[in-house]
């Protein structure tokens, strides 16, 4: 629906496609996608399906953690896995019964062996400074910072998720729990070290409340800083407003869209 116009984008910059729905900016963005190099599209789509995955496993921090709990103690780093030899026998590392009811649906029971603590009792003997394997993946990411602070290299790692603003989540918390914005956020993680990118943003305060519009804010920015370009397709004032860069479509959906109503910067819309 876009009728043969031409857009700029700025590099190193924040561009916000704006326009009422129908109006082009998907296809605009499909288009932009399909015609320039390094495009990451960053969706709100969900990274696990299952309560396998944490918050620790997915950044990676579990197996430094992991590491330095077997060097304190003498043990294989596999002991601290809830997935390998650590596991409780009862749950497989799940820390729930998970009981199959047919028509209603599967029900979960917290497992009485392990309390959903997801380890064999003798592991969580083990603990560096008064903490076992279990309360660490208890604790929030901000919480573990300041307990890992003596380990760089955990402590780093641990940042980047500061970073995006997941500071609140506990490392533990299961994959398939967060919201859509949070998991968006999470995937950034893995790209804050990637330079010269175009980073697609669908939407992305779509479903979150209004204090956390600037944790997404900050990550724009902090990609720009890391000499990427952002695109967002956004309705939400507040990200419109932090835009570097307008292209607004329309003047309508459907037929009556697909042009460009203005583009520049944001001060002269």
């Amino acid at each position: 629906n876009i009728n043969g116009e031409s857009v700029q984008i700025p590099e190193n910059a924040i561009t916000v496609l704006t326009g009422v729905s129908g109006s082009g900016k998907t296809s605009l963005s499909r288009y932009i996608c399909a015609n320039t190099p390094k495009t990451v599209i960053m969706d709100q789509s969900q990274i696990g399906s299952t309560s396998r995955g944490n918050i620790a496993t997915y950044s990676e921090v579990f197996d430094l953690i992991r590491k330095l709990y077997a060097n304190y103690t003498g043990q294989d780093p596999s002991l601290f896995s809830f997935n390998s030899e650590g596991s409780c026998p009862e749950c497989n590392g799940k820390g729930y019964i998970e009981t199959d009811m047919h028509y209603m649906g599967n029900v979960r029971n917290i497992c009485d062996a392990c309390d959903g603590k997801r380890y064999k009792e003798d592991v969580l003997r083990f603990q560096y400074h008064g903490k076992n394997i279990s309360e660490v993946l208890e604790m929030t990411v901000l919480e573990a910072i300041e307990f890992f602070k003596e380990e760089k290299d955990i402590v780093k790692n641990l940042q980047i998720l500061e970073q995006v603003g997941l500071d609140y989540i506990t490392l533990g918390q299961p994959l398939n729990t967060l919201s859509g914005g949070e998991g968006q956020r999470l995937k950034l993680t893995q790209k804050l070290t990637q330079k010269g990118n175009m980073y697609l943003f669908d939407e992305p305060t779509r479903g979150l409340h209004q204090k956390d519009t600037q944790k997404i804010i900050n990550v724009l920015r902090l990609l720009v800083k890391l000499k990427n370009t952002v695109v967002v397709i956004e309705h939400n004032l507040d990200i419109i407003a932090q835009a570097d860069w307008i292209i607004d479509m329309g003047p309508d959906g459907g037929k009556n869209g697909g042009k460009i109503i203005y583009q520049g910067p944001v001060h002269e819309i």
